[in-house]
């Protein structure tokens, strides 16, 4: 596992690679699947809908095919597509299970895919090509062979012999690629998918890991690039991203919303908003609630700029310490979370404060 990690290329972010190899570790250890393969990211967004593709012809007999999803890049503080790919099976009687979001209560969950004897929980996302929220009905395993459902997969009868043809109903459209949250797939895994997530797994394969940092390097497969709809949506094989084998999306599967990027330093956040100043005809009152209001927001100030200069303290403490990259990444990764904590004390301050303290009424007319 280690060792795949330490043959990532160097354009590969630190922190990506980090989180990355954490995910690929709790798949060893996990035991039940609510704590499967996870890492949490800062990020309250979801990612957008999973675009409309269709299937490159399988390569050849022993590939199994590995649902496309959207993939985050800190660096960038944005989504990325991961284009669906025909993988060889690292054993036989394997079966890929999709990695998935879900939401975590205050920040989204990646869940770590992984290979094993059966199929386990996704998150109940209709992937396509066989993944339709539950199990898969794109082959199966007989006699140290897999078998590829004609129904669901694109196979080349005149190449791949093994194959049957069993019609499946998938009577739901759905695009959604997150569980949980606001707008999020309502699946919870059931008791054969636990027990699932129990058995001995294989983590992503290296060609896998491989086909990440192709997509990851690929600025036209970032969501805010191509809208939700990747020109590289799937290819035959893993990071080969040009050629015959490359299938572009059809479309979106919804309209793009975009993923807000996320402020690491109190500098990074927008001005604090101040209202108007209140004019009821009450000089008096509309002064002292003035007052009241530039008192909260000077305070306000006042804790951004503390709390921007004991995070440039640390990075000067980083620097002489002539830190690595590792350390740096954490401690940018506590400061994006001592600011957003910072943005939600503030904005509850003014509620607080609006509640306490209504404006002054306009004086009546007689």
């Amino acid at each position: 596992m280690i060792g795949q990690g330490e043959k990532m290329s160097i354009n590969f972010s630190v922190r990506s690679m980090t989180l990355r190899l954490l995910s690929l570790v709790l798949v060893m250890l996990a035991t039940t699947a609510a704590s499967f393969g996870q890492f949490r990211v800062a990020i309250t967004i979801g990612p957008p809908a999973l675009p409309v593709y269709e299937q490159p012809i399988c390569p050849g007999d022993g590939y199994l095919w590995t649902p496309g999803y959207w993939y985050w890049d800190d660096d960038i503080s944005d989504y990325y597509w991961v284009p669906g790919t025909w993988v060889l099976a690292p054993e036989v009687g394997f079966f890929w299970t999709p990695g998935w979001w879900g939401w975590g209560g205050d920040a989204f969950l990646w869940h770590e895919g992984y290979w094993g004897p059966s199929v386990g929980f996704y998150g109940g996302i209709n992937y396509g090509f066989g993944y339709f929220g539950v199990g898969f009905s794109g082959g199966r395993w007989d006699g140290g062979h897999f078998f590829y459902n004609r129904a669901v997969m694109n196979v080349d009868v005149t190449e791949i012999h093994n194959v049957y043809n069993e019609t499946v109903v998938n009577n739901t459209v759905n695009r959604v690629s997150f569980n949980g949250g606001n707008g999020g797939i309502d699946a919870r895994p059931t008791a054969q998918e636990e027990a699932a997530a129990r058995e001995r797994h294989i983590a992503p394969v290296a060609a896998q890991t491989q086909h990440l940092q192709e997509a990851r390097g690929n600025p036209q497969l970032r969501a805010s690039v191509n809208h939700g709809k990747p020109p590289i949506a799937a290819t035959a094989k893993p990071g080969e991203f040009s050629g015959h084998g490359v299938v572009a999306a059809r479309e979106a599967g919804a309209p793009y919303k975009g993923a807000p990027r996320q402020a690491v330093h109190p500098n990074d956040l927008p001005p604090i908003e101040r209202p108007a100043a209140p004019n009821s005809g009450n000089a008096k009152a509309d002064k002292k609630y003035q007052q009241q209001q530039n008192k909260l927001y000077a305070q306000q100030e006042k804790d951004r700029q503390k709390l921007q200069q004991q995070q440039e303290k640390e990075h000067q403490q980083l620097a002489k310490q002539k830190a690595n990259d590792a350390t740096k990444q954490q401690v940018e990764q506590k400061h994006q979370q001592q600011t957003q904590q910072l943005q939600q004390r503030h904005t509850e301050q003014v509620q607080h404060f609006q509640a306490a303290h209504p404006a002054p009424a306009p004086a009546s007319r007689r």
